[in-house]
């Protein structure tokens, strides 16, 4: 069997395929909030590999990415709902959330990235997070009805797993002072 070259050439002239097969632009919306998916995809990566105590999480959380990413790039809705996110997804991040901020001291002030690692590597896919919602909100109300809120609660998730990450360490937040 030969091997499957990786390159097409399709896009060598500033076009790529959605996954439903219509040709666009690279600078299509489209494609841009796929390749922020496929960024954070890669940060998350990062952070399973310093923060192993949530490596499962973590990885769920990368095939939902997936399916997200799927649902934006297919256009029409005859297989839409074969990307839909399953129910209670959003209410799952928000449990996590709940749980884990209960065993962190209370967030009294802005705090500084930078402590651990693990938290930075957090932080760094929270903030990728904020830019993917970002261009998710540049799509039609049908692409964000459930993208931007999963999405918005992942950034509040990232933000709390960085927070137990160095909780964990033992190392203390630095807080923001304001001169």
């Amino acid at each position: 069997m030969a091997d499957t070259k990786v390159y097409t050439r399709g896009g060598d002239m500033g076009e790529t395929s959605m996954l439903s097969g219509e040709r666009v632009s690279k600078g299509d919306p489209h494609i841009g909030a796929v390749g922020d998916l496929d960024e954070l995809s890669v940060a998350l990566g990062f952070a399973r590999l310093g923060f192993p105590k949530r490596d499962a999480a973590l990885s769920d959380i990368q095939q939902k990415l997936y399916q997200i990413s799927a649902a934006v790039s297919y256009t029409g809705d005859k297989h839409a709902d074969r990307f839909k996110l399953e129910d209670g997804a959003i209410e799952a991040l928000e449990s996590a959330i709940d749980e884990i901020q209960d065993a962190l001291p209370p967030l009294k002030d802005f705090i500084y990235p930078g402590k651990t690692e693990a938290s930075c590597r957090l932080h760094q896919a929270r903030v990728v997070a904020r830019r993917v919602e970002r261009g998710l909100s540049l799509l039609s109300a049908d692409k964000q009805a459930a993208s931007i809120p999963f999405i918005n609660r992942l950034s509040d998730y990232l933000f709390v797993l960085a927070r137990e990450a160095d909780h964990v360490s033992g190392a203390e937040e630095e807080a923001y002072k304001d001169n």
